[in-house]
């Protein structure tokens, strides 16, 4: 499986990591061209505003949309979350409106109140650790999206089909076992198509 991680911003190296520990081929996105020749696609975290300016520069809105119609599963994690959501409070404009669900930016407050839990995810055995940094929320989901964790009730991890949102960065721990999933459902998409 090759899986591409969109190399604008963010955290780009600590998930290509991620992903080969979960035994992928990982490689890290700059060019449109790249999308041809991958099975799956991470949208790591950053600034959210930056990174959807940064994929309209660069023709990847468009590039992105097709490969998601093509069913080739993405993962956004933090920021890539918002710029996977069809909607975000208190904006007019969202990025790649492809899935199913109304985001709120920032909402567990500024770096200073970042911190690192361990959540159960339906579909992982044992809890995940996550990192919350600025960390966006989902505040409401469609019927086609399964929320598979909360934190105090509110949505940190959703998954519609072929995309997975989580508003935490996993690829900042040692716990690969999120991007083992999204390897998984890499896997069954690229079945699906063949």
């Amino acid at each position: 499986m090759k899986i591409g991680v969109l190399a604008l911003q963010g955290a780009v190296a600590e998930h290509i990591r991620s992903l080969e520990a979960a035994g992928a081929e990982a490689v890290a996105v700059k060019r449109v061209e790249q999308l041809d020749e991958l099975q799956g696609l991470v949208i790591p975290g950053g600034e959210s505003t930056t990174i959807g300016k940064l994929m309209r520069k660069y023709g990847f809105m468009e590039a992105i949309a097709d490969f998601s119609a093509q069913g080739k599963p993405l993962f956004g994690t933090c920021a890539g979350l918002i710029v996977l959501a069809d909607e975000i409070e208190g904006q007019e404009d969202a990025h790649l409106r492809l899935m199913d669900m109304t985001v709120a930016r920032n909402a567990f407050g500024r770096q200073q109140e970042s911190f690192e839990t361990d959540l159960s995810v339906k579909g992982i055995d044992e809890p995940v650790r996550a990192v919350f940094i600025r960390a966006p929320l989902i505040k409401k989901v469609g019927s086609g999206v399964e929320v598979l964790s909360t934190y105090r009730d509110e949505i940190v991890t959703a998954r519609q089909g072929h995309l997975l949102a989580v508003s935490y960065h996993p690829e900042l721990t040692d716990d690969y076992r999120l991007h083992a999933y999204f390897v998984d459902m890499v896997k069954e998409a690229a079945a699906g198509n063949e």
